[in-house]
């Protein structure tokens, strides 16, 4: 009787369809700052002492050792599956499944109502607020509030999932081109704010803020700029200013910048299908410049914002969203703020749709690099062989993509109208992160555990002070992720060491635990060891 092949095929049957600018791109938009980091900036309140500015920069300095561990272990192994196939070749296969689809599949179920809050938030209710003000039409005002609501927010998890669907179905050759194109137009969308804001004063945005917070969402008459100043006061928050760096302070709220800038190697289980992928200098710079473009983008950003906006009204207007005392009565999006410095409509317009186009092009994130370490997964028969399918048209595998897309749809209903599950799924973040630590010690004892493979590889004769690079790099990251873990477990300010959210994620965990110790059992019947699959590498 024949023996089964050790994987569900000879050959992954993905292409090489990216280039290493298309790898820069998913990572400058995995990073986004308009998505990302302006939602997470809105939390920085609840940190007074800190100097955001500050913490993006020391925050973005510890990540550039995060990418040399992720573009170093490309280098070595540049399979799609990335995370998954570094730990389960390295540290085990048990391991690295439980590790990898949890962080990379389960858990990012709970990403996409957070998706479809930024939907809401930077694309649905300003465009509509713009247009329902503008046309004096009040089912349009009507609307743009309505995607503040639970059946709002609900519709637009909704909509990521149908698009995210649409894009990751289509193929990385036309995901390449539809995020190249909302690329261009998002930078011309950030160039036009920049310029509008050099081009004003604070007098001109008082104005306008007043003028249209009235006019677009009814926020009422008056100086409705003063009252969110006087608001946040009266609640208690009043900002560092903007010149103080606050350096040790700061530190505190790297934890909650990392939300926006911990993800410069999202693509990083992409790399099976990235041309040129074992190249340690162009995995490095794809990753590298995202982190380093964006870092410089949001401070100056942000000091234009301050200059214009007013620095201390920036935060006032993000604690009073929050608190419910805000005059605006909607997220206070920095493109909407800027798009009140201008009475014409057009201009308004464009602005707030071409800033969408960086939600567009970032959207299809929250399934794209999921879905390969699904496939690879499957791949090596520890997941059904029928999740390894991949499309004979588009070479996307399909059935990966409903793995994730199916439960996110009925995750997002039980996020939006169940505070709880809301409530149990606040360790979104850490999971992922815990993931990162599991291949950043994979990189660490590589060059001990697997010295065959590791030397053969072009990365061996990169060293610092005769000890490897990768394991250098990797212990600093190390470092980093458990400064990080210290300060989520025991403040509750970043809202994620409740009690019942580790029980909630320890359930996904041991899911993953049962699922690859049920398949190591039924595929020993079938006469695959899967000690052996985890030590093979897999064709791509």
């Amino acid at each position: 009787m024949a023996q089964p092949s050790m994987f569900v095929r000879k050959a992954s049957g993905l292409v090489r369809s990216w280039s290493v600018f298309d790898g820069f791109i998913y990572a400058f938009f995995s990073i986004n700052l308009v998505t990302l980091g302006f939602f997470i900036f809105a939390f920085a309140p609840y940190i007074p002492e800190g100097n955001l500015i500050t913490a993006i920069i020391l925050s973005g300095i510890f990540i550039i050792f995060e990418i040399f561990v992720y573009a170093l272990l490309v280098a070595v192994m540049p399979r799609a599956g990335g995370d998954y196939v570094w730990q389960s070749r390295i540290l085990g296969g048990g391991i690295g499944f439980v590790l990898s689809v949890t962080g990379w599949g389960w858990i990012l179920w709970h990403w996409v109502p957070l998706y479809g809050t930024m939907l809401a938030y930077n694309v649905f209710t300003p465009i509509l607020g713009a247009l329902g003000g503008w046309m004096n039409n009040p089912w349009l005002m009507n609307g743009a509030m309505w995607f503040t609501s639970t059946n709002g927010l609900f519709f637009s998890s909704l909509v990521v999932i149908a698009l995210a669907f649409i894009y990751v179905s289509l193929g990385m050759s036309w995901y390449a081109r539809i995020q190249k194109v909302c690329f261009f137009i998002g930078m011309a969308g950030m160039a036009t704010l920049l310029v509008m804001l050099l081009a004003s004063s604070k007098a001109d945005f008082i104005s306008g803020f007043n003028h249209y917070a009235s006019t677009f969402f009814g926020a009422g008459d008056g100086d409705i700029y003063q009252s969110i100043l006087s608001a946040a006061s009266e609640g208690g928050y009043s900002a560092v200013p903007m010149g103080n760096p606050a350096i040790v302070a700061s530190l505190a709220l790297i934890p909650m910048v990392v939300f926006f800038n911990l993800w410069p190697n999202w693509g990083a289980t992409l790399y099976g299908e990235v041309r040129g992928a074992s190249d340690f200098k162009k995995n490095f710079w794809s990753m590298a410049s995202g982190l380093i473009a964006t870092t410089i983008l949001a401070v100056i950003v942000l000091g234009a914002m301050a200059r214009v906006i007013g620095w201390d009204f920036y935060h006032a207007a993000n604690f009073t969203f929050f608190e419910g005392t805000s005059g605006l009565g909607v997220f206070p999006y920095p493109a909407l703020l800027v798009s009140f410095l201008t009475d014409s409509p057009v201009l308004q317009l464009w602005l707030l749709i071409s800033m969408s186009a960086w939600f567009f092009g970032w959207c299809g994130t929250v399934f794209l690099s999921s879905t390969r370490v699904i496939f690879a997964a499957a791949f090596d028969r520890v997941l059904p062989e029928w999740v390894a399918k991949v499309s004979t048209r588009f070479r996307a595998p399909i059935n990966a993509l409903l793995v994730m897309a199916i439960p996110s749809i009925i995750v997002s209903a039980g996020m939006h109208y169940s505070e709880n599950l809301a409530t149990y799924a606040l360790n979104a973040t850490l999971v992922i992160a815990v993931t990162y630590l599991g291949t950043t010690i994979a990189a660490i004892i590589l060059p001990y555990k697997e010295p065959e493979l590791y030397n053969s590889s072009s990365i061996a004769r990169l060293k610092v002070f005769g000890l490897p690079l990768i394991s250098v790099t990797g212990a600093i990251f190390a470092a980093f992720l458990l400064f990080l873990f210290y300060f989520w477990m025991t403040d509750p300010v970043y809202g994620v060491n409740e009690p019942v959210s580790y029980l909630y994620v320890g359930a996904l965990y041991l899911i993953s635990i049962a699922i690859y110790f049920g398949s190591k059992w039924y595929r020993r019947k079938q006469g695959i060891d899967f000690n052996t699959i985890h030590k093979s590498i897999p064709l791509e």
